[in-house]
C-alpha cells in the first residue's frame, strides 16, 4: 500500500519523531486507498465508525492537543470540525454523537483530506521549529498522537470488516491471500508450559512510550500456574459447538448466557453456514473455516464459556504479562500483509507461540487501575482512565495491529459483549 501526502517536502532530513509521525500518517492514507468514498461514510453499527471519521478524528488530536497549544499562529481550517471529530473527550466540548457518525456526509472525503494535509502542514512547521527537542512535553504529545492514530489505523481495519460483512455482496477489502503457515486440518497439538509463581513486577518499567493505564508498576503476587502455547483454533471451536456450547447454559456465566441468546449466537462473529459447511467473512471476503488458525471474533462471555467447557479457565493479565516478559514483540501483525489470524509455525518448546499478532487474547481480569494510578489533568485524562468500569482486558496483539504498537505491558480493553474486533483466547490453568 503506498500513499502520497503533502510534508516533508523540501527534501530535508527529519528526525526520527518526524518520519515515525510522516510514516504513521501515510499508512493512515493507504488503509483507506481500497475504498470507495461510499465506502468510507457508512457506520455499520454504533460500535464502528466510518473510515472518513477515524481520518478525520485522529488529525483532530493532533490539531486540538499538539498544534493549538504549541504552534504560534496555527489557525484551524473550520472550528465547526470540532463538533463533527472529538471522539469522546467531555473536556475538549461538545461532538457528534457516536451512533450518528454515519450521518456525517459533511465535510465530504475531499474536505476531509484537506484537512489531513492541513494539520500535517502545522506538524511540519512545529517539528522544523525544533520545539519537540525543546520542549519535552511537546514531544510526548506526537508520540501520543502516533499511537493514538495507531489505535485508528486497526479500527479502520476493523470497521471495514464489520461494514463489508453486512453487504449482501460480501466484498473483499483486498483479495485473500493463502495462509503462510500452512491450513486445513492439521493445527499443532496443544501443549501446556509451566510458569512459577511468586512476587512479579508488573506494568511499564518507564523506558519509551506508554499509555497512563500500564503505570505504574508493581508488584503482584502469582501462584504455579500454566498456559497454553498456542491460541485456540476453529476446529476444537467446532469441538464445542458440535458439543451444544451455545445451546446449554451449563457453562456460561449468567450476562452471558442472556447475551447468546438475546442475540441469537450459534458460532464466532463473522461465521456463516453455506451448503453444510461454515464459512467466514474475512477483509479478503468471504472464505472457508481454516480450521488450523486460532478462532476470532468471540466476545469475553463465549471465552470464558469455552474455557470451562474445556475445564480450564483464561489467564489472568498478571499471568499473561509474566509469560510475556523477555518476549520478542514480533508476530502475524498488519506488516505481515495477511490481514486475518494465521495457524501457528513451529517455537521453542519452552515458549509460548502467538503471543502477539494474530488475536488479541482475553484475559480474566476487570480493566481496573493499577495501585497508584492517577489520571492525568484535561481532557487528555480521559484517554484510558474513565472506562475503568465493566471492561476486560486482552493482551497481545492482533493481525490488524500497527508494527511497532504493542508490547509485554499494553492493555487494550473491551466490554464483554463485544466481538467485531480481532479477539481470540489461549487457556490457562493452575498448576
Amino acid at each position: 500500500m503506498t500513499a502520497t501526502i503533502d510534508a516533508p517536502s523540501d527534501g530535508a532530513s527529519v528526525s526520527p519523531l518526524a518520519e515515525r509521525v510522516w510514516e504513521t500518517r501515510r499508512l493512515s492514507r493507504a488503509l483507506a486507498e481500497p475504498l470507495s468514498a461510499e465506502d468510507q461514510v457508512v457506520q455499520p453499527m454504533d460500535d464502528a465508525s466510518p473510515t472518513k471519521w477515524h481520518l478525520a478524528h485522529t488529525t483532530w488530536f493532533f490539531e486540538t492537543f499538539v498544534l493549538k497549544p504549541h504552534l504560534v499562529g496555527f489557525r484551524s481550517l473550520d472550528e465547526r470540525f470540532a463538533y463533527c471529530f472529538n471522539s469522546y473527550y467531555e473536556a475538549a466540548g461538545p461532538r457528534q454523537p457516536r451512533p450518528k457518525r454515519g450521518l456525517l456526509t459533511r465535510p465530504g472525503l475531499d474536505e476531509v483530506l484537506h484537512y489531513r494535509r492541513h494539520v500535517d502542514a502545522g506538524l511540519e512547521a512545529l517539528l522544523k521549529s525544533g520545539a519537540p527537542e525543546r520542549h519535552p512535553r511537546v514531544g510526548e504529545l506526537i508520540e501520543l498522537g502516533i499511537n493514538h492514530e495507531q489505535q485508528h489505523q486497526e479500527l479502520i481495519l476493523t470497521d471495514i470488516l464489520a461494514l463489508f460483512a453486512s453487504q449482501p455482496l460480501r466484498p473483499a477489502y483486498r483479495p485473500a491471500r493463502s495462509a503462510s503457515r500452512g491450513s486445513g486440518e492439521g493445527a499443532r497439538p496443544l501443549r501446556w508450559l509451566d510458569f512459577p509463581g511468586g512476587i512479579h513486577g508488573i506494568g511499564h518499567n518507564g523506558q519509551g512510550f506508554a499509555y497512563d493505564n500500564e503505570c505504574p508498576r508493581h508488584a503482584v503476587l502469582l501462584g504455579d500456574f500454566q498456559l497454553a502455547d498456542r491460541l485456540v483454533t476453529n476446529a476444537e471451536w467446532l469441538e464445542f459447538m458440535a458439543d451444544g456450547g451455545y445451546a446449554s447454559a451449563a457453562h456460561w456465566l449468567s450476562d452471558g448466557w442472556a447475551t447468546v441468546n438475546s442475540k441469537g449466537w450459534i458460532a464466532p462473529g463473522y461465521w456463516e453456514r453455506e451448503h453444510g459447511e461454515w464459512r467466514q467473512m474475512t477483509l479478503g471476503g468471504l472464505v472457508p473455516i481454516d480450521r488450523a488458525a486460532p478462532v476470532c471474533h468471540i466476545s469475553y462471555f463465549e471465552a470464558d464459556a469455552f474455557a470451562r467447557w474445556a475445564g480450564k479457565r483464561l489467564p489472568t493479565e498478571f499471568e499473561w504479562e509474566a509469560a510475556a516478559q523477555g518476549l520478542a514483540v514480533g508476530g502475524n501483525t498488519l506488516g505481515s500483509g495477511a490481514l486475518r489470524p494465521l495457524p501457528a509455525k513451529p517455537a521453542a518448546l519452552t515458549e509460548p507461540m502467538q503471543v502477539f499478532g494474530d488475536v488479541w487474547e482475553w484475559t480474566q481480569s476487570a480493566y481496573a487501575p493499577y495501585p497508584g494510578y492517577r489520571a492525568g489533568a484535561g481532557a487528555l485524562g480521559e484517554y484510558n482512565g474513565k472506562f475503568m468500569c465493566g471492561q476486560y482486558v486482552l493482551r497481545g496483539a492482533s493481525c490488524v495491529t500497527p508494527e511497532g504498537h504493542s508490547r509485554a505491558t499494553y492493555r487494550n480493553f473491551f466490554y464483554p459483549h463485544q466481538r467485531w474486533q480481532f479477539t481470540g483466547i489461549r487457556l490457562a490453568d493452575d498448576a
